[in-house]
């Protein structure tokens, strides 16, 4: 680490580079051949024209994004902080932009109209902060983990979201098959058993049904808390997703369904220790689509779209010549990404293991839109045939035709990666205007009573 005004010379990294230890480690490098990667990949490209025409144009589409902040807690402890995490839901009003479009200029007022946003905060004990009678900073955090579930919720005489989470660790426990004991949370050696609301350990503590997240394993008792944040703000994300439908669903109001899609920041995935969350999220996803779907005849659309990292590096090279040139995709095209490709081109790996099978509910895809952005998506998949990676043909991507309709209108000009319903969540998430809004009641009440087009 520099000392306080201390700045690197080039002599280090001259060094580095003309070491004989880095070369000899450069010369061990397994190098991708960019030839088998896919010289002219047209021939694998679907585009627009390709699928049957679509002429779903929906009123309504749903952002979910979250954000968070690490703040220094002033109790006297050095180190201390807590994570404030603020989870934003924004619904876009399509069939009025649609209207706004067809005027030659567009009132500024009439335009925010088109959104409505409501968010909900809550805020993480970290490092040395310690509530109530709690015998330690790790202890505090689950406890408020458990309270901020139970806490949350859609609708004022709906489930909470901790009945929602609940829900998808009764399917974990009924499919059986992992016979390993957890490690009790309370810091024992013991093993105990998943429960459910709050109950007693053999030891006496309080444990809570969410400690089966095993989020309070991140809890970092020296340092920074970051990546427990992170993570408790990505589940969430994702368990609002199918707090939503759930409601919907009580509510008797999965007839309305086919007007909205719903599209959730970064990848239809849930990592880290509460990965298991994905198969019951999988599960309880086909189950509600299978339902709806006898009434509407089409399944959910429901996006994960990426604005950074490595699927999205590549698919700028895909779209850059050797010599620098740009746009080598045609617009309205997408690739649909197969396990063989991912793993040859994307992150190599040997592995016998379907890239993402513990992780992902949803297929991942490139679409360069309409106006020339290229979008890295994932969609979410309803049955083992779409799930399997080791074709990706597209009816495996449900609704294909009506999600580059999607993309071709929401695509952001401010954020070439991303889509509007997200930089509009993000920015409520961000700077949370209406704090303190029940998340979704106000939302729910547009979509049903909005008349249909």
């Amino acid at each position: 680490m520099p000392f306080e005004g201390e700045f690197a010379s080039y002599e280090p990294l001259r060094r580095i580079m003309e070491s004989d230890s880095v070369k000899a480690i450069e010369n061990r490098f397994k190098i991708r051949n960019t030839d088998e990667e896919t010289e002219d990949i047209t021939s694998e490209l679907i585009h627009k024209d390709q699928l049957s025409e679509s002429l779903w144009k929906p009123d309504m589409v749903i952002g979910i994004d979250g954000s968070l902040h690490q703040v220094k807690a002033e109790n006297g402890f050095p180190g201390a902080e807590f994570g404030y995490i603020t989870v934003a839901s924004v619904l876009i009003l399509l069939d009025k932009i649609r209207q706004l479009e067809k005027q030659e200029f567009i009132n500024p007022k009439e335009f925010r109209e088109t959104e409505r946003a409501s968010t909900f905060d809550a805020i993480f004990p970290g490092c040395n902060v310690i509530i109530d009678e709690e015998d330690s900073a790790k202890a505090s955090m689950r406890k408020v983990l458990f309270e901020q579930l139970l806490s949350h919720i859609a609708f004022s005489d709906g489930e909470t979201l901790l009945d929602t989470y609940e829900a998808l660790l009764q399917i974990k426990r009924n499919r059986g098959g992992d016979t390993r004991a957890p490690k009790c949370p309370c810091d024992r050696e013991q093993e105990y058993e998943y429960g459910y609301k709050q109950y007693s350990c053999s030891c006496g503590k309080d444990l809570y049904s969410t400690d089966a997240l095993r989020l309070h394993e991140l809890h970092n008792e020296a340092g920074s808390c970051g990546e427990m944040y992170g993570q408790i703000m990505f589940t969430i994300e994702r368990l609002w997703l199918i707090h939503i439908l759930r409601a919907f669903e009580r509510k008797n109001w999965l007839s309305v369904l086919p007007r909205v899609a719903f599209v959730i920041d970064g990848q239809l995935a849930v990592y880290s220790t509460s990965s298991w969350l994905t198969k019951s999220i999988t599960s309880e996803l086909r189950r509600i689509n299978t339902l709806q779907k006898e009434t509407n005849g089409t399944d959910l659309l429901i996006l994960g779209i990426e604005k950074s990292g490595t699927f999205v590096n590549h698919f700028e090279d895909l779209d850059t010549s050797k010599e620098g040139i740009r746009d080598k995709i045609p617009v309205q095209s997408a690739l649909l990404l197969s396990d063989a490709y991912i793993k040859q081109n994307i992150i190599f790996s040997q592995s016998e293991k379907p890239y993402g099978l513990d992780t992902y509910f949803g297929r991942k895809f490139f679409y360069k839109a309409i106006t020339g952005h290229k979008v890295v998506a994932s969609i979410a998949t309803f049955s083992e045939e779409q799930q399997d990676l080791t074709t990706a043909n597209p009816n495996q991507f449900p609704r294909l035709a009506d999600v580059m309709n999607l993309l071709d209108q929401m695509s952001s000009n401010r954020y070439p990666n991303s889509v509007t319903p997200l930089i509009s969540a993000h920015a409520e998430a961000a700077i949370p205007l209406n704090l303190g809004k029940r998340l979704f009641e106000d939302i729910a009440k547009e979509i049903i009573n909005r008349p249909t087009v």
